[in-house]
């Protein structure tokens, strides 16, 4: 059975930073994309950021700049490190297996999802 399990999120004043990891486990994951999903408090779940299997990179315009996203294929864990964050960041995060290898940026294009972690950052 395939789970995703997200863990780092909290309380964090604005301009401070969070590490948020998201363990999979169930099946090797190496030869598909992930990527982060946000659903802040009466919005849709919007694309944060995504890493495709070899490597490749998007980000949301919105934390281009301040958000990486890595991975780590032998521990089948992706990882969002966030910095300079803001108050429009609160948000339950959620982490997400594609079905394919390559990069999408929308929900239905994945799989398999976490449970979600929330990220409050306070003004």
């Amino acid at each position: 059975q395939v789970q995703l399990v997200e863990s780092g999120g909290g309380l964090v004043q604005a301009g401070g930073s969070l590490r948020l990891s998201c363990a999979a486990s169930g099946r090797t994951f190496s030869a598909y994309a992930m990527g982060w999903f946000r659903r802040a408090p009466g919005k849709e779940r919007e694309f944060v950021a995504g890493i495709s299997w070899s490597g490749g990179i998007t980000y949301a315009d919105s934390v281009k700049g301040r958000f990486t996203i890595s991975r780590n294929n032998a521990k089948d864990t992706v990882y969002l490190q966030m910095n300079s964050l803001k108050p429009e960041d609160t948000a339950v995060y959620y982490c997400a297996v594609d079905r394919g290898p390559f990069l999408n940026t929308v929900p239905v294009a994945y799989d398999y999802w976490g449970q979600g972690t929330q990220v409050t950052v306070s003004s």
